[in-house]
């Protein structure tokens, strides 16, 4: 199909500076890695859950959300779910968007004239049915979920003359990306950011942030080896807020949202907010990219999300025009990462400094192995977050359907700071003498210099000196130079009533088992060591430990 499209001259030099056509080129500071943009919005036909957000309501938010895109030039993309797809209103609309600053994708929600139109019985309590074992591929079988695909395809190519190569769901399997892949040629895919509970989805302990390739046995699961993984990357979406999503809603099994969603007043409806989460995006460490979602789906409404949508689109539009971001279709930023990476590379997104009065700062980092989170607060440091990754654990539905509302995507934990805490107490992995005194400390430099390995130094006072840490793709070392070499160690506590998936402490190993997933985390230098009052401790051996993350 050719996207209906009249340029004049003006336009088109216009267009050629401003980067819009195909083949822009990325311009950033010198050494400095890309920082990539995705306008990514989803397209529903109907909002079941709210009387007045109507179909023409729905509509008109997309036509508001290309206007603002054209007014400032910035290519995007557009996902559209099975009933939006065969709507004449929106087909009419996106075949009139210049293809070569739109991409027009998949959507990968199951409403239902696309599960009656591939011949099975709809389910649902409504035309479109947020529940997960109805309104997600997880709540069909592996069968079912590929004549569902077929027939979304199908539609697609008789409408637009192609086959789409951008797939986004808040959460898609590893069996219906691969087979989008394997016969349609899908070449990205996007899913929901971290969180516990929301909306009844689970997924957490993941690669925080970016993309990366997942297992053949689990969408949600980074794969370490390439023959194992499906090839199509899958961005984090929503533009998570790296200091103060993690803890919202401790000691409960549901998150509040902190993110770049302009239906948030408090973060991506906050001109200061975006400010400041552009740019820490834009000047954090973040090794080989960084990269962010914004856009929105639909059902929240021009009316709920246009103010704040027309406060970011000129945002970014301008960090465009100074070479600090580039802003790409979800299509090109997946080519993009295919044409970099062979299989999942280390990132960091790096936050020293925060938007609230708390003065805390953050450094998270991914590899295909693992993921970590460093959390300075009043001087102090601790360890926040560190999860496991397994291509060999396969996700509850990888062969089977899921059977209730909600869906549960995991890695495997060695520290949790959100499960494993309460409002009153907070879990971590702490820097701190052996009597039990808190390290207290300066403020962090963070270097990602060297490809494939991010720095963190952090100057102490008591005792005197300088840990400097380093995480590379299946390590993480932590060095402590200065007075009493050994006069430190990590001690991880969680509260309680929390059943930690630790079933041995060894020496220089500690097995665990996480939902019947056996997994362990070793050291090179240093020891483990169970405690009194601590779930274990780990020990400096020659001022060093080394944490090894890659034998299972």
């Amino acid at each position: 199909m050719k996207h209906r499209l009249t340029i004049t001259l003006s336009s088109l030099l216009f267009a050629m500076a401003s980067g819009i056509l195909k083949g822009e080129k990325i311009v950033t500071e010198p050494n400095k890695s890309p920082r990539i943009v995705n306008i990514v919005n989803f397209i529903r036909q109907c909002e079941p859950r709210i009387d007045w957000i109507t179909e023409e309501v729905l509509y008109e938010t997309v036509v508001e959300q290309v206007k603002i895109m054209n007014k400032h030039q910035l290519r995007g993309t557009f996902l559209l779910q099975y009933d939006s797809l065969i709507n004449g209103k929106y087909q009419k609309l996106l075949k009139s968007l210049p293809a070569d600053q739109y991409e027009i994708g998949v959507w990968w929600e199951i409403p239902q004239p696309l599960v009656e139109q591939s011949g099975y019985k709809w389910r649902g309590r409504f035309r479109w049915d947020w529940h997960a074992d109805v309104g997600f591929a997880t709540g069909y079988t592996p069968a079912e979920r590929e004549k569902l695909v077929d027939t979304y395809m199908a539609k697609f190519k008789k409408i637009f003359g192609y086959y789409p190569k951008s797939v986004g769901s808040w959460f898609i399997d590893a069996h219906t990306l691969k087979y989008m892949h394997d016969k349609y040629g899908i070449i990205a895919s996007c899913n929901c950011k971290d969180q516990v509970g929301t909306d009844g989805y689970t997924m957490w302990g993941g690669y925080w942030n970016q993309a990366y390739y997942p297992s053949k046995k689990n969408a949600y699961m980074p794969a370490q080896n390439a023959e194992n993984q499906i090839p199509v990357p899958i961005f984090r979406m929503l533009g998570s807020d790296p200091i103060h999503q993690y803890d919202q809603g401790l000691g409960t099994n549901h998150q509040r949202v902190i993110s770049l969603e302009p239906v948030y007043p408090k973060s991506g409806g906050d001109e200061k907010w975006c400010q400041w989460y552009f740019d820490e995006f834009v000047n954090g460490a973040s090794m080989g990219y960084a990269y962010t979602q914004v856009g929105q789906e639909n059902s929240f409404t021009w009316k709920r999300m246009g103010e704040a949508y027309e406060m970011q689109m000129p945002m970014i539009a301008r960090m465009k025009a100074e070479g600090k971001v580039v802003v790409k279709t979800l299509g090109e930023a997946g080519q993009w990462f295919k044409d970099h990476y062979e299989v999942t590379p280390p990132t960091s997104v790096t936050a020293l400094n925060d938007i609230s009065n708390k003065n805390l700062k953050t450094v998270w980092f991914n590899s295909r192995f693992y993921r970590a989170n460093l959390l300075w607060e009043k001087g102090t440091l601790r360890f926040r977050d560190i999860h496991v990754f397994d291509e060999k654990v396969a996700s509850d539905y990888l062969t089977k359907k899921g059977t209730t509302s909600r869906c549960n995507y995991y890695a495997l934990p060695f520290l949790d700071g959100f499960r494993w805490s309460t409002a009153e107490f907070i879990a971590g992995l702490r820097f701190q003498t052996p009597s039990g005194e808190k390290i207290v400390g300066g403020d962090p430099v963070v270097d990602d210099s060297t490809k494939n390995e991010l720095l963190v130094r952090w100057p102490t006072q008591k005792p005197k000196g300088e840990f400097v840490i380093r995480f590379t793709e299946q390590s993480t070392s932590i060095t402590f130079n200065g007075e009493a070499k050994d006069g430190w160690l990590l001690e991880l506590t969680s509260q309680k009533d929390v059943k930690t998936p630790f079933v041995k402490i060894d020496n220089k190993k500690v097995s665990c088992v996480y939902e019947n997933a056996p997994y362990s985390v070793s050291v090179s230098k240093g020891n483990f060591k169970k405690a009194t009052g601590a779930d274990l401790q780990i020990t400096p051996e020659g001022g060093s430990i080394k944490l090894n993350f890659s034998k299972r």
